[in-house]
């Protein structure tokens, strides 16, 4: 009985815990989650879309190889304890522009390729996730097409296709 109350009062003055780097109400929690939430919602977050996911969150906040684990970490914690994206999103639509919105869809799509194709059900967590981060639908489609591969080609004045 004695062991509970100890681990009691070290779990509510937080004595068990390294102290943090990222607070509770840090954005780039919610937007790891949500890259969390893209690379596990086919059931399984597969090798390259792990390597793509650190790689993804390493690049664009920033970080070193601990902090990234870190927040990792954290928002694997936080994708578990979410009941829906909006959570996220709000906190997100607080914290960046419409530019960091979109790269946001963007990076959702680059760990969604990293295995090489989307499932219907990344495919829809995207169109929920950008709706919701107030991204259009010609932005979504067009970002999908950039990050995989398949960006249409533009056509010169004759209508003949120009290679990029």
């Amino acid at each position: 009985m004695f062991e509970a109350v100890r681990k009691l009062i070290a779990d509510l003055t937080e004595e068990s815990k390294h102290p943090s780097r990222f607070a509770e109400n840090d954005y780039r929690v919610a937007a790891a989650a949500l890259l969390v939430h893209t690379a596990a919602i086919d059931g399984s977050i597969s090798e390259p879309e792990r390597a793509r996911l650190h790689e993804v969150i390493k690049q664009r906040f920033e970080l070193d190889d601990e902090a990234t684990d870190e927040l990792v970490a954290e928002a694997m914690e936080a994708d578990e304890q979410a009941i829906d994206l909006y959570q996220f999103t709000a906190r997100i639509n607080r914290s960046l522009d419409e530019k960091g919105r979109a790269r946001l869809v963007e990076m959702m799509w680059q760990i969604v390729f990293a295995d090489g194709a989307a499932t219907e059900f990344e495919d829809n967590l995207i169109w929920r996730a950008a709706d919701l981060l107030h991204v259009p639908r010609e932005e979504r489609i067009a970002l999908r097409e950039r990050v995989s591969g398949l960006a249409p080609r533009e056509e010169d004045a004759d209508g003949a296709q120009v290679v990029q």
